[in-house]
């Protein structure tokens, strides 16, 4: 099993545990960041990493492993690899996550949501209600990190390898912002 200050550790040698001035895909800001990507492009690491986390749902009969594009695809891969099930995911049109490219999930197929990152949950949720619309069951979610620092609602039950308390702030509320820093948006959704 992978402990937490090993994943940590990954994250720090790889260079993906960013501190600055950031504006997540949520809106929100923060002085710390994990950019999985910079993990993820090591297919060794990437196959250690999700195989832990498969380890947690070995027993729950998974027929289905999805996440949202971008970040969540290769976690949603190796993860379904370990498992020796289906990897899916679901991809952003006119702003709504949905199934696309002939991916289907079959009417009570036991679907496992997964993502690289946790802070809201957004994204998780998204994914969740196009499993959800697509007549599957959710039996639980995962992500490598959670920065929520456990407070990410879900509504299904939910495993981390990873699980940090990193602030977030709103825009009108960021110390950051009123210190005179500009955000910058890394990730899937931002700077390249």
């Amino acid at each position: 099993m992978t402990t937490q200050e090993e994943v940590l550790d990954i994250y720090r040698r790889t260079g993906a545990l960013l501190s600055g001035h950031f504006l997540l895909s949520s809106g929100l800001h923060s002085d710390r960041y994990l950019q999985s990507a910079l993990v993820l492009q090591y297919p060794d690491i990437a196959t250690k990493l999700c195989a832990a986390l498969a380890d947690n749902f070995k027993d729950q009969k998974v027929e289905v492993v999805i996440a949202p594009a971008l970040g969540g695809v290769f976690v949603s891969h190796e993860t379904a690899r370990a498992l020796g099930v289906r990897s899916l995911f679901a991809e952003r049109v006119n702003g709504e996550l949905t199934l696309r490219r002939g991916f289907v999930i079959n009417p009570g197929e036991r679907v496992l949501v997964v993502e690289d990152v946790i802070t809201t949950g957004k994204s998780t949720r998204e994914t969740i209600d196009v499993v959800k619309k697509a007549g599957g069951s959710v039996i639980a979610a995962a992500s490598l990190v959670d920065r929520s620092g456990g407070k990410a609602d879900l509504g299904v039950p939910y495993r981390s390898l990873v699980t940090l308390d990193v602030p977030t702030y709103a825009a009108e509320n960021c110390p950051l912002c009123r210190a005179g820093s500009a955000p910058v948006k890394p990730g899937s959704r931002g700077l390249k």
